[in-house]
């Protein structure tokens, strides 16, 4: 026992000293207090919606409020409940889209139904579920331009009110900040790349080089996949956490975390058994082991056991920071890294039942 619980408090401190700190949150950018001179006629956004009636009008508002000359373009991605005529009556132009063909994810086909028709030198990915501050959009063009960079991405700050949102989405972006460090994805050195589909501003010359959205048609982490695509090309990119871009989506129930977990967690892993199985005995060992380790009768134990969730606890705490949320939220976290291991295994259940993915009433076999 004394073996185990050392190897979890190793983990964690590793993770604390760790040269790239995946924990840390100073890889952020928020809009400019001050108006920038930065004219937006350069940028189209491109929003892809299917079925967003409810949060489309705040997105498409917010969007037109950045300042003038942006021009907005709403995808309607075969909506049944007047997303068109909402994105028409909010002042975007409205392309409707055709079925999704076969090998594409709905939302990246969406994508490249609008890129055809954007012909600005930038644009602006954004989901039909954020609203963004004013000044976002030029704040990420003079970043984009000043530092020579081919794509910017914020993620979007989640909702934080209802119980499951404040236990849960904090730890969703601690958890992405760890698969994906932000310092070692905007280093032009590392191969890893990573950005948040809810807002994503690219150069139209470097999608292109890439051919498009064609490259990532299958990908259900699409936005990874397209910072991936265009870093490997040789192009910079930059990824950042904000306060000036939120997200509407609720989660009001635990499902529904569930259902946006599930979608992805068993492709992060590859669909291996064996990524799965790691996985499992990592996380086990991180959030389960020290928790046992506080009863156990030897004292060295307890504390190896304290060491690790102190660690633990040093490594969460500026996430709960950021999103201006209580520090004892930290004594959950071996609870929520339980729950979002259960997520990862019903995420891999449904691969087994041939259900690669259901999202937005679409299942992907």
């Amino acid at each position: 026992m004394t073996v185990i619980v050392a190897a979890a408090a190793f983990l964690w401190w590793a993770l604390v000293f760790a040269p790239w700190r995946p924990w840390r949150t100073d890889c952020a950018i928020d809009a400019a207090r001050a108006s920038l001179d930065d004219a937006l006629t350069e940028v189209t956004a491109l929003v892809p919606a299917r079925n967003e009636a409810p949060v489309l009008q705040s997105c498409i508002a917010a969007l037109r409020a950045q300042g003038p000359g942006l021009r907005v373009v709403v995808v309607d991605d075969e909506s049944s409940d007047g997303t068109s005529d909402i994105a028409a009556a909010a002042g975007a132009r409205v392309i409707r889209g055709r079925p999704v063909p076969h090998g594409w994810s709905g939302k990246v086909w969406a994508l490249e139904q609008g890129r055809a028709a954007v012909e600005t030198q930038y644009l602006l990915l954004v989901d039909a579920d954020v609203v963004l501050e004013p000044r976002t959009v030029a704040t990420l063009l003079r970043k984009i331009r000043t530092e020579r960079l081919a794509l910017v991405s914020i993620y979007p700050a989640p909702r934080f009110e209802s119980f499951w949102e404040k236990l849960l989405m904090p730890a969703f972006v601690y958890f992405f900040e760890l698969l994906y460090p932000f310092q070692l994805s905007n280093s032009p050195r590392s191969r890893i790349a990573a950005a948040s589909g809810g807002c994503i501003l690219l150069e139209r010359g470097a999608i292109a080089a890439i051919g498009g959205f064609a490259p990532i048609s299958d990908a259900l982490i699409d936005d990874c996949t397209l910072a991936a695509r265009i870093k490997a090309a040789g192009y910079r990119t930059w990824i950042g956490l904000t306060h000036s871009a939120r997200g509407l989506r609720s989660y009001e129930r635990l499902a529904a975390v569930s259902a946006m977990v599930e979608r992805t967690a068993y492709t992060q892993l590859e669909y291996s058994l064996v990524w799965l199985l790691v996985c499992t005995a990592l996380m086990i060992l991180a959030f389960c082991v020290p928790v046992v380790g506080l009863f156990h009768p030897e004292l060295r134990v307890q504390v190896l056991a304290v060491s690790a969730l102190v660690a633990m606890a040093i490594s969460y705490v500026p996430t709960l920071r950021f999103y201006a949320r209580s520090p004892l939220w930290v004594l959950c976290m071996p609870l929520i890294g339980i729950i979002y291991l259960g997520m990862t295994w019903r995420s891999a259940l449904r691969f087994y039942q041939r259900e690669r993915a259901r999202w937005k009433g679409r299942v992907y076999s």
